[in-house]
């Protein structure tokens, strides 16, 4: 049996490989991506879930186009537009999950090159990691462009769009809240990224699922909503203001744009789940999602100030870590020459569990990094783990 050369990248993802060493009893897990499960609104959902069955039952069972159920598009359009985003349905793709979102753009953007100089994909460094999970199978060169606590600078950007010209296909950012930094751009960021890709004409994915789960008043604009270029390429989610298992998410974009992403999915996934279409849209339609979105809002700042307090009392002062405005992650920068993976074998054996952060550069190539998860934890589950990870810090720099 030969199989494709584009599987020699693929590997598990460790991230989801860790779910499976953290469910024993006794684990605190600050690794997962997971949103707050008790925050979940299960009797709204429920009742969403009757109505859709009971009133919508052939259509919520029954295939329908792969752009997506109407009735939801034009309540993401009517969201979207009080954010600045103001687009037509036929522009809004109903997809499953994000993560098929920047799948999607590999295949539209990206040529398989199995020699010679490979096409290029730009991201923030670090980033999500599951973005090269996504895109790696379509056998581009990753490059990454260096990041502080405003965002993407700039300058470091146009060098690589000088040095590498037409050879960069496609950029993948999280301006809001970024996973895994913690970090949002600042509006100055914003406004000069959006002159570059629109000098260089580089299509981008910008990947927003955390934008409003901000602690500190309304966060800033999306990029789609200062893009006059066409370039941007908005991936919305339900999964964290709302259920990840429900896996619905969206991809705006201008129609000539679009147009190849719905082709694309027809080919490879037909479409998301209609019945998870119908149930989010009548969710919508009898709740208020911006009310739930607050609560999520001041449970995660909560559990966010407790994580910082503790990180201060609890780690060594040369250690340093992100004291996120919003969304669902801090990021822990230990002393140069210092490696999370070592330090991993230490905490899990205290039955504490964090994500090492070489997984999240494009290279992997920095060791001395890693994401903690805050939002999940319950606070007295946080004050215990910080507990144990700050003893397992202190004794590795010990060594």
């Amino acid at each position: 049996m030969t199989f494709a050369q584009r599987t020699s990248t693929l590997k598990p993802d460790e991230i989801r490989e860790m779910i499976k060493i953290t469910s024993q009893p006794g684990f605190i897990n600050f690794a997962g991506g997971l949103p707050a499960a008790e925050l979940f609104p299960g009797k709204e959902l429920i009742e969403a879930s009757r109505i859709a069955i009971e009133k919508y039952g052939p259509t919520a069972l029954q295939y329908h186009s792969t752009d997506g159920y109407i009735p939801l598009r034009e309540k993401i359009k009517a969201r979207m537009a009080k954010i600045g985003v103001d687009v037509p349905i036929d522009e809004i793709l109903i997809t499953s999950g994000s993560q098929q979102g920047i799948s999607l753009g590999g295949e539209v953007f990206i040529d398989e090159h199995v020699s010679g100089d490979r096409d290029i994909v730009l991201t923030e460094s670090p980033t999500y990691s599951g973005c090269f999970n996504a895109l790696k199978t379509y056998l581009p060169e990753f490059i990454g462009i260096p990041t502080d606590d405003e965002g993407i600078i700039p300058e470091g950007l146009e060098a690589e769009l000088k040095k590498y010209g037409s050879r960069v296909k496609l950029m993948y950012v999280i301006p809001d809240y970024q996973n895994p930094s913690g970090r949002a751009w600042s509006t100055e960021r914003r406004k000069a990224f959006i002159k570059l890709i629109a000098k260089y004409q580089v299509p981008v994915l910008e990947d927003a699922p955390y934008r409003e789960l901000s602690f500190r008043g309304e966060p800033n604009k999306p990029l789609k909503a200062i893009d006059e270029s066409g370039m941007v390429i908005h991936l919305g989610s339900f999964s964290k203001v709302l259920a990840p298992g429900f896996r619905i998410a969206y991809i705006i974009a201008k129609k000539d744009i679009l147009n190849k992403f719905t082709w694309a999915s027809q080919g490879a996934f037909l479409q998301s789940s209609t019945a998870g279409e119908v149930i989010i849209d009548q969710y919508l339609e009898h709740n208020d999602l911006d009310a739930h979105v607050e609560i999520i809002r001041k449970t995660y700042k909560e559990r966010a100030e407790l994580a910082v307090k503790m990180m201060e009392s609890e780690f060594p002062d040369n250690v340093q870590f992100c004291r996120p405005d919003g969304g669902m992650f801090t990021w822990v920068t230990l002393p140069e020459g210092c490696n999370s993976r070592d330090l991993l074998k230490l905490a899990l054996d205290t039955k504490v569990a964090f994500v090492v952060g070489d997984n999240f550069f494009p290279k992997a190539d920095v060791f001395n990094c890693f994401r903690i998860n805050f939002a999940s934890m319950k606070p007295e589950l946080i004050e215990e783990g910080m507990k144990r990870l700050g003893k397992a810090i202190k004794d590795y720099l010990k060594k």
